[in-house]
């Protein structure tokens, strides 16, 4: 009888260390580069398993690790995704040169780093990017350290799926996951 229950419990301990090890990731937030989808301070539960089953998509809230230091984790929010021709022109973000409609970013006008890659560095329609190259912005653009300035990131790189925020308790629930989408407008060729 106690050697079933000890079992039982071990067997458990056992169950919860894997779940909590290679299932799920707990993320405090720090920063507003997500708001207004995440905001500072709070505490979501990520999904470690589901990248092993599928790739990213666009639209999707990652946790990656930090490119300047591999301690922190950085959430950012896929744009780009595989073959993929990128281009941001005047805080207008182009996917094969159609414009990519995001009802997530924030309300606040898109001044910093609005231009992606550097005028005069690419081809007019973008930058292609590679069979493992994602791209990844923050929801809040002025205020986001993002593959704007470290490049594309890949699918190594990259730890979990923001899943839910348990803190605040008034906001709990799932994380919003918005996907974008590839409106029918054209870019517009820029003028010689």
């Amino acid at each position: 009888m106690v050697l079933t229950e000890v079992a039982e419990v071990v067997v458990l301990a056992l169950l919860l260390y894997v779940v909590i090890n290679f299932a799920i990731q707990t993320v405090h937030v720090i920063g507003l580069s997500m708001s207004p989808t995440v905001q500072n301070e709070d505490y979501l539960i990520a999904s470690k398993i589901d990248y092993r089953f599928h790739t990213p998509q666009r639209g999707d809230i990652i946790i990656m690790r930090d490119p300047f230091d591999s301690s922190r984790d950085f959430i950012k929010r896929v744009v780009g995704v595989p073959g993929d021709r990128l281009l941001i022109r005047d805080g207008h973000t182009y996917i094969n040169g159609h414009l990519l409609d995001e009802p997530y970013i924030n309300d606040e006008p898109w001044t910093t780093n609005a231009n992606w890659p550097a005028t005069g560095t690419q081809n007019p329609d973008g930058q292609l990017l590679g069979s493992d190259d994602y791209f990844v912005m923050g929801d809040n653009r002025n205020h986001s350290s993002d593959s704007r300035l470290f490049g594309v990131v890949h699918h190594s790189q990259i730890e979990a799926r923001a899943w839910v925020r348990v803190l605040p308790v008034g906001k709990a629930g799932a994380v919003d996951g918005t996907k974008p989408h590839i409106s029918t407008t054209a870019l517009v060729p820029a003028t010689p």
